[in-house]
């Protein structure tokens, strides 16, 4: 089965699954597992090129609509005639399903089936530590700065602050993703302020400007020197790579209940062959 996937998510989840071997191409923002560095790269999620796809002749495209815009993929698609199915998850649950997806539509429905449960033990695992804090910190979630995007109430940021033992502030909006603006973080005086700019690399955010913020140096946060910067491959991509974030996030909120993280092993663990 060769396989061509069209955005990170997706290509990590394949790594999950143990498919790396069957990937043969991937977009350009793919970079996990290391194995698929060498791959022919296909444009931007946003814009994949379509005859390339197409020239590699694979048996199975994972498209996505985890991002505004994506659609224009779909549409190409389906103008070629190329194999594909799409996948949207938008919780940690949906991430599960779409290992058993993703092995139905590869002919491996053995290997998908031990990846979801393979999946749903770590998860709880993670529970379970997380069942143990009484003292839950109140966690603020930066996607975006201006405007200003955080995850809402049915995103699974605010799934993973809750396993970690936090709280997100903006977990009584129902909305997926949320504008807002900084006076409304202000209102909500969280505890933490974690920065995860989605598409930007940990090293070209820079905390101090929050702090130039209209009223935000009141805020305890910033009193408290918590504002942080978040891996945003492990918090902004519904993956199985999640699971990494819920682990870091709960030893930087938890360490005394939380197995120590180490980045190497971690990596390591999360990508082996699926035993069957």
């Amino acid at each position: 089965m060769r396989i061509v996937s069209l955005c990170p998510s997706n290509t990590e989840l394949l790594g999950f699954m143990g498919l790396t071997s069957n990937i043969i191409g991937v977009d350009n923002y793919s970079d996990w597992p290391v194995q698929i560095n060498d791959l022919p790269r296909l444009g931007s999620d946003l814009d994949i090129d379509m005859a390339a796809v197409e020239a590699l002749q694979p048996d199975l495209v994972l498209a996505s609509l985890s991002v505004p815009g994506m659609e224009k993929n779909i549409a190409g698609l389906q103008e070629r005639g190329l194999p594909f199915i799409t996948l949207n998850p938008k919780s940690l649950s949906d991430v599960g399903d779409n290992m058993l997806e993703v092995g139905k539509a590869a002919g491996q429905e053995a290997i998908g089936e031990a990846a979801y449960q393979k999946y749903h033990r770590l998860l709880e695992t993670y529970k379970e530590f997380g069942r143990k804090v009484e003292d839950r910190p109140r966690l603020y979630w930066e996607w975006w700065p201006k405007p200003v995007f955080t995850p809402g109430g049915t995103n699974w940021l605010t799934e993973i602050s809750h396993i970690a033992g936090g709280y997100n502030v903006f977990a009584d909006d129902e909305r997926a993703s949320v504008k807002t603006d900084w006076e409304d973080v202000h209102k909500r005086n969280p505890d933490y302020i974690l920065m995860a700019w989605v598409g930007v690399k940990e090293k070209q955010m820079k905390p101090q400007l929050l702090k130039q913020r209209p009223d935000w140096p009141e805020m305890k946060a910033i009193k408290d020197n918590r504002i942080i910067v978040m891996e945003e491959s492990l918090y902004c991509r519904p993956s199985p790579r999640l699971l990494l974030g819920i682990q870091k996030l709960g030893v930087l909120l938890h360490p005394n209940l939380f197995p120590a993280y180490n980045e190497q092993k971690a990596e390591e663990w999360l990508c082996p062959s699926i035993e069957l």
